[in-house]
């Protein structure tokens, strides 16, 4: 049985074409295991699957991952490469299979989340699809992680997030950024309050 620290270096070694849907760094996946250390994680998810999965296998007790093989006409075997991997703990892991834009919207979160990943789709607007449909079961102290900041709309996200009142950020490591969930209230996701949002708030009006 491998230990964390054990786990870590050989997810570390796994070479960048292991699947090819991009990966995220190695000073991110250290990143990932310093933060998570400090939670106890009953329960947690991702969009995109990679060499983050074999980490949150080990790291969570439930972990759920939505995720797809395909990108238009390529095979990144995100998926495959990820099952077939001696490191996964196949225990812990559901495979949500299907583009997010889909599956998403359909899947019905039974419990709260202590971690949250969003490195799925990155075009304009999936991932604030996705957030919208992560935030509300992320509890006070949660870690929500979002990947790819480098992208010009995800880095907007990043921006937002960064003065939104149920975020506090903890770090950026490379193009990952790491979020704390605040005790604030969970933004009615029913709602409107535009005029609520910091993000708003700090630039009412825009010029036109």
């Amino acid at each position: 049985m491998l230990t964390i620290d054990q786990l870590l270096a050989e997810v570390q070694q796994l070479p960048d074409d292991w699947h090819k849907a991009g990966t995220v760094t190695s000073a991110t996946l250290q990143a990932i295991v310093k933060h998570v250390a400090d939670l106890d994680v009953l329960h947690s998810m991702e969009t995109g699957s990679g060499r983050t999965t074999l980490l949150f296998s080990h790291l969570s007790r439930d972990h759920k991952v939505f995720a797809i093989n395909e990108y238009g006409d390529t095979d990144t075997k995100s998926i495959t490469a990820v099952r077939a991997s001696p490191l996964l703990n196949q225990a812990t892991v559901e495979f949500i299979e299907g583009p997010t834009q889909r599956t998403l919207p359909q899947y019905r979160f039974e419990h709260a989340l202590q971690v949250a990943c969003i490195d799925g789709p990155h075009g304009f607007p999936f991932p604030a699809l996705e957030y919208y449909y992560i935030y509300p079961h992320l509890e006070a102290n949660s870690l929500l992680i979002l990947d790819d900041i480098h992208i010009p709309t995800i880095h907007h996200m990043f921006d937002f997030l960064k003065e939104d009142e149920m975020f506090a950020l903890v770090e950026v490591v490379d193009t990952t950024a790491f979020f704390k969930r605040t005790s604030a209230p969970t933004f009615d996701p029913f709602l409107d309050g535009w005029w609520l949002q910091l993000y708003n708030k700090n630039r009412f009006p825009m010029a036109v």
